[in-house]
């Protein structure tokens, strides 16, 4: 296909797609601007018919089972500590002053149901486990299944473990800065050497000054895998703190997307983003879009796109999951740091972000792009991680190349473990996590945690919702509005 003379890099497709792409992205900046100002009456308006279409469509609406109600109140629950008090959990909230002025959310489950603590911010006496999500995720994703024993924090909670989830600077509960305003571009300008230069190291130090324990185990999901890749390569010391990391779904250097278009766009050039997002948070209409569509419209909306965008078929993960867990997917993150992934992507390297990108030559038929530059990016050294690794990995993952990683990581201390038929979020809310997940991750904890004699030999778990919640006053969304028969 011809070359076009400027933007020499890019096929005429992909310079049609970009121009598309920018028109549409100018568009939803637009439409979501204007959304921001209708009042509720119009928004509800806009809701009702996405959910008369839905149901046109697809049939009348029956009446709710009891997995439907706790699906709706997962749904509908706002925030972490709402989704925690569905099935009887109390949490603690924590804050965390990163070295670099950022203020932390950190959320903790110390008890067990129905055990009650008379100390809030102390020591437990009970081994440490810290979880970290993925990217465009919080803390949020750990906790909103349909089901307690499907959920990861849940159990390890009834195990004996005392449980920490972490967050991301510049996401749902960690959008604050000693120096920076969160609307202006310099709260914005972190990337993945970022999370692993302060945000991992200085919530695990926070935690164990907290909890008095030598060590904690780490387990992350997608990126937070690759934040502790990146965090354990350039801090020694924090080997010492990690007993144990457990990668689910681990992400070091994804070949690439499954959509060719986006693909070969950014890879040509990953600094595009910032020209059609900006120098802020990636796709911050989400919450808007999310208001206006019927849930079952919108969890097939971000079903389609993971499809599209990662070839990603979510079989392993019931409709009534996704429309539980999919309005607590998104989170903020920076372009920044998106664009850090495609960089990743582009040199088929994990690499520390490209202040200084330079011209990468194409070839024909290659799988990915190589060339010559003017000088190599630094690396994270992952081979000179200590502490243990254990990777859980699905076999129909597109975003993992279990070989590769293998490749970059110390041979003596890593085991790999195969998931069949897991794609990249089904290992967080698939179907049958609890039976092909978890007890990996348990057998995992045990092997290596400080004492664990200190756990339990199985988690008593009650599904359900706990007799003590109650329905929140308020909506989030006119999606709230929603009646005993819709779904």
């Amino acid at each position: 296909m011809a070359r076009l003379p400027f933007l020499g890099r890019l096929t005429s497709r992909d310079y049609i797609a970009l121009v598309v792409g920018g028109f549409l992205v100018f568009f939803e900046t637009i439409l979501t601007f204007v959304i921001s100002f209708l009042p509720k009456s119009v928004i509800q308006w806009f809701y009702d018919r996405s959910r008369n279409l839905f149901h046109f469509l697809v049939g009348p609406p029956l009446p709710k089972s009891d997995e439907q109600h706790i699906t709706e109140r997962i749904r509908r629950a706002e925030d972490f500590q709402r989704l925690c008090e569905i099935f009887g959990y109390e949490h603690e909230e924590h804050v965390v002053l990163t070295k670099d002025g950022y203020l932390l959310g950190l959320h903790r489950l110390p008890a067990k149901k129905g055990e009650r603590r008379s100390h809030f911010g102390t020591s437990t006496g009970k081994p440490v486990v810290y979880l970290h999500h993925g990217l465009l995720m919080n803390s949020e994703v750990w906790v909103c299944l349909t089901n307690p024993e499907r959920s990861l924090a849940f159990t390890l909670v009834e195990l004996g473990f005392d449980v920490w989830l972490g967050n991301n600077r510049g996401n749902k509960y960690s959008k604050k800065s000693i120096y920076h305003n969160p609307n202006s571009t310099k709260f914005w300008d972190y990337s993945i050497d970022d999370f692993a230069w302060h945000d991992i190291p200085d919530s695990i130090s926070y935690i164990l000054s907290v909890t008095k324990e030598p060590s904690l185990s780490y387990v992350g999901f997608s990126q937070g895998t690759a934040q502790a890749f990146a965090a354990l390569s350039i801090h020694p010391p924090l080997n010492e703190k990690i007993n144990v990391f457990i990668a689910l779904a681990p992400a070091m250097s994804p070949a690439g997307l499954a959509a060719s278009v986006v693909d070969s766009l950014m890879k040509a050039s990953p600094t595009l983003l910032f020209l059609i997002f900006g120098r802020k948070s990636i796709m911050s209409s989400v919450p808007a879009w999310q208001s206006l569509l019927y849930p079952p419209v919108f969890s097939a909306a971000i079903t389609s796109s993971l499809r599209w965008l990662f070839n990603w078929r979510s079989h392993n993960i019931s409709p009534l999951q996704k429309l539980a867990a999919f309005p607590h997917l998104y989170s903020y993150a920076s372009v920044k740091s998106v664009v850090h992934w495609f960089q990743i992507m582009r040199n088929a390297k994990f690499q520390m972000y490209d202040d200084d990108v330079q011209r990468v030559m194409l070839i024909r038929r290659a799988p990915r792009p190589s060339g010559v530059t003017a000088y190599a990016p630094a690396r994270f050294p992952t081979r000179n991680i200590v502490s243990p690794i254990v990777l859980l990995y699905g076999d129909q993952d597109s975003l993992v190349d279990i070989d590769v990683m293998l490749h970059e990581l110390p041979k003596h201390s890593v085991v790999a473990r195969r998931l069949h038929g897991y794609e990249h979020l089904d290992i967080i809310w698939g179907s049958n996590i609890h039976k092909d997940v978890i007890p990996h991750v348990v057998d995992a904890l045990r092997q290596y945690c400080v004492k664990p004699e200190r756990t339990e030999s199985e988690a008593k778990m009650t599904n359900g919702v706990s007799s003590d919640y109650e329905e929140s006053p308020g909506t989030t969304t006119p999606a709230d509005t929603i009646s005993v028969y819709d779904l």
